[in-house]
C-alpha cells in the first residue's frame, strides 16, 4: 500500500540516479514531469499508460490534462520520501510519452505554497483550512484534499505584533531553474530583499512589496 510504513522509501538524490527518470525533478512535493502537448486529445493520450503504470508499480500518482500539456506527479502524502517504486513508473511513463510525441518541459516543473506567517500565540491553521476547504497535514501544514491548490504552512514569529498576519508565495522549482526565475522576476520589476540564504532559496518582493521566495529544490537533497 502507498504511504503505508513499510514501503521503501527513497532520497531525492537516489531517485534521480535511477534509470528513465531524465526528464523528471523533484521539487517540494514530490517528483513531476511536465510534457508539452499540441492539444487535449495528445495530452490524454498520456492518461492510460500513465495509470497503467501506477497501478501496476502501486503508485498514487497525480495526473493533469490540459491542452497545453499533461503533468505527471508523484506527490509526496506524509513527508515519508519518495516511494522507491517511482523510478521504475517514471521511465514507464517517460518512454510512453516518448512514443506519443509528448516532449518533456523541465522548465515548467514547479510546485507553489503558501507561507503564512502569524503571531506566536496565535493558531491561524483551523481558520484557513476551513475557509479553503483543506485538510490537516504533518503538525503545521494543510493542503487541499486534491492537491489542486497550494499547500499552506504556518510559521509562528515570536515577538511580533498581534493581529499582524504576514504571508508570501513559495515557490519550489527545479535546482537548475531556479537563478532564470530569479533572473525574471527582477526584470519583471521585483526586488531582491534576501539572498543571504542562495543558493538554496531567494527572497523577493513585488512592486509593492509583496513577498515571493524562490527556492531551489535541488536533486542532491539527501534527506
Amino acid at each position: 500500500m502507498v504511504g503505508s510504513e513499510n514501503e521503501a522509501r527513497i532520497t531525492a538524490a537516489e531517485f534521480r540516479g535511477g534509470a528513465g527518470t531524465a526528464a523528471w525533478r523533484v521539487t517540494a512535493t514530490g517528483p513531476q514531469a511536465v510534457f508539452r502537448a499540441v492539444s487535449l486529445t495528445q495530452a490524454a493520450s498520456l492518461v492510460g499508460p500513465a495509470v497503467e503504470a501506477a497501478e501496476r508499480l502501486g503508485i498514487l500518482a497525480d495526473i493533469d490534462v490540459r491542452p497545453e500539456g499533461v503533468i505527471v506527479c508523484v506527490p509526496d502524502r506524509d513527508f515519508g520520501g519518495i516511494s522507491a517504486a517511482a523510478i521504475a513508473f517514471s521511465a514507464s511513463v517517460s518512454t510512453a510519452a516518448a512514443s506519443l510525441g509528448l516532449e518533456p518541459d523541465p522548465a515548467r516543473i514547479q510546485s507553489v505554497g503558501i507561507y503564512v506567517a502569524q503571531h506566536s500565540a496565535t493558531d491561524a491553521r483551523p481558520f484557513f483550512a476551513a475557509a479553503l476547504g483543506y485538510e490537516d497535514l504533518g503538525d503545521g501544514d494543510a493542503v487541499d484534499p486534491l492537491r489542486r491548490g497550494p499547500q499552506l504552512a504556518f510559521n509562528p514569529i515570536t515577538g511580533d505584533v498581534p493581529r499582524r498576519g504576514r504571508t508570501h508565495f513559495d515557490v519550489s522549482v527545479p535546482a537548475d531553474q531556479a537563478e532564470a526565475r530569479v533572473a525574471a522576476a527582477l526584470a519583471a520589476g521585483g526586488r531582491l530583499a534576501d539572498d543571504s540564504h542562495a543558493p538554496a532559496w531567494w527572497s523577493l518582493a513585488s512592486p509593492d512589496n509583496h513577498g515571493v521566495d524562490i527556492a531551489a529544490w535541488s536533486d542532491d537533497v539527501g534527506d
